[in-house]
C-alpha cells in the first residue's frame, strides 16, 4: 500500500544530512526536473549537473538551486557525464558519491508494511550509514517504490541498483555503455568480486522510462532504441544477459535473476555490530499531512506513534 500525502515521516529535532555529495545529471528537463524539485523542497543538498548551453534555462527554472555545475563542452552524453561526475567527486576527496536520475519524485520508508513518504535527507543518510559498515560494497542505493512490495526484506545483496546509486570511489570501473549503463556497471563490479546492495527499507519514486520528455527519451529510446538497449548489453555479457520482452517492450534479462553472484558482505572490523540490533529511525516520527484520514488503519498508526 502506498500512502500519498496522508502521513509522512519527519523529524523536527534532528538535522540529518547526507554525508556524501549527491549529483543529479539533467538534460533537456529544466522545466520538469523532478529530482531537483523534491530535493530543494526537502532542503537536501545536491549538485545539478547540466550542459553549458542549458545553464541559463535551469537557473531560471530552479532559482533556489544552490549548486549548478556546468559540464565542460567536451563532455557529451550520459556515459561521459557520469564518468566526469565520478572524477569530480574523487578530485574533491570524497570516499563515495551519489548519482540520481532527474526523473525521481520523492523518497519513502517502508514502515510497518506501508510505503510512507519521508524526508530524503534521512533516506540518503540511512543508506550511507548502512553501506559504510562494510568493506566491500561497490554500489548501493534505493529500490524503485513501484517494485517494492511491503513484505520484502530490508535489503538485497548482489542485485541491480538503478537510478539512485551510491558509488564507492575506490572502484576502478567506469560507465562504458550509452544504453543500460547502470546495469553494466553493476555487472562489472559483481564480476570482479565486489558486492552491491539494493535497499528495500527506503525506496524512491521514479517516473517510468519514456514518460517524461527530455533526458534519454528523445535520443536513445525512440524507434528501435529499446531493442538496441537490450542487445548492446547482451553483446557485452553474452553468458549472463539475454534479450526478452517485458512491459510490452524489449527488455534485458539477467540469468538466474542475479543469483549467480554470491560474494558475501564483509563487516568492518572497527565497528561494533551489536549496537545495530535496535532499529534507528533517526528521530523520524509519523506526521499527519492531510486534514482528514478516512482509513482507520492509518488513524491507528498515528495514535500508536
Amino acid at each position: 500500500m502506498t500512502i500519498h500525502l496522508q502521513l509522512a515521516l519527519r523529524s523536527k529535532t534532528m538535522k540529518i544530512k547526507p554525508k556524501y555529495p549527491i549529483y543529479v545529471p539533467s538534460y533537456q528537463r529544466h522545466d520538469n526536473c523532478l529530482t531537483a524539485q523534491f530535493l530543494i523542497k526537502d532542503k537536501t543538498p545536491f549538485h545539478l549537473v547540466v550542459q553549458p548551453q542549458e545553464r541559463a534555462a535551469y537557473q531560471k527554472a530552479l532559482p533556489t538551486c544552490k549548486s549548478i555545475i556546468v559540464l565542460p563542452k567536451s563532455v557529451k552524453g550520459l556515459m561521459a557525464t557520469r564518468n566526469w561526475i565520478k572524477a569530480h567527486s574523487i578530485k574533491n576527496g570524497d570516499d563515495r558519491h551519489w548519482q540520481v536520475d532527474d526523473n525521481c519524485r520523492l523518497c519513502r520508508r517502508i514502515y510497518k508494511g506501508k510505503k510512507i513518504q519521508c524526508d530524503s535527507n534521512f533516506a540518503f543518510r540511512a543508506v550511507e550509514d548502512f553501506t559504510d559498515r562494510y568493506e566491500n560494497i561497490a554500489i548501493s542505493g534505493m529500490n524503485y517504490t513501484m517494485f517494492s512490495p511491503p513484505q520484502l526484506p530490508p535489503f538485497a545483496v548482489n542485485n541491480h541498483v538503478y537510478s539512485c546509486s551510491l558509488i564507492n570511489n575506490v572502484i576502478p570501473h567506469q560507465w562504458r555503455l550509452e544504453y543500460n549503463d547502470d546495469t553494466d556497471l553493476c555487472l562489472q563490479v559483481l564480476a570482479d568480486g565486489w558486492c552491491t546492495v539494493l535497499m528495500y527499507a527506503f525506496t524512491i519514486d521514479k517516473m517510468r522510462t519514456m514518460t517524461i520528455k527530455g533526458g534519454n527519451t528523445d535520443d536513445l529510446y525512440q524507434g528501435d532504441g529499446r531493442l538496441e538497449m537490450s542487445r548492446s548489453l547482451e553483446r557485452v555479457w553474452p553468458h549472463i544477459v539475454k534479450t526478452d520482452r517485458r512491459f510490452e517492450r524489449p527488455q534485458h534479462k539477467i540469468r538466474d535473476s542475479w543469483k549467480g553472484f554470491r560474494t558475501r558482505l564483509i563487516r568492518r572490523k572497527d565497528i561494533d555490530f551489536d549496537k545495530f540490533n535496535k532499529v534507528d529511525e533517526f528521530g523520524m516520527k509519523l506526521k499527519q499531512v492531510k486534514k482528514s484520514i478516512k482509513s482507520e488503519l492509518l488513524r491507528n498508526m498515528i495514535k500508536e506513534n
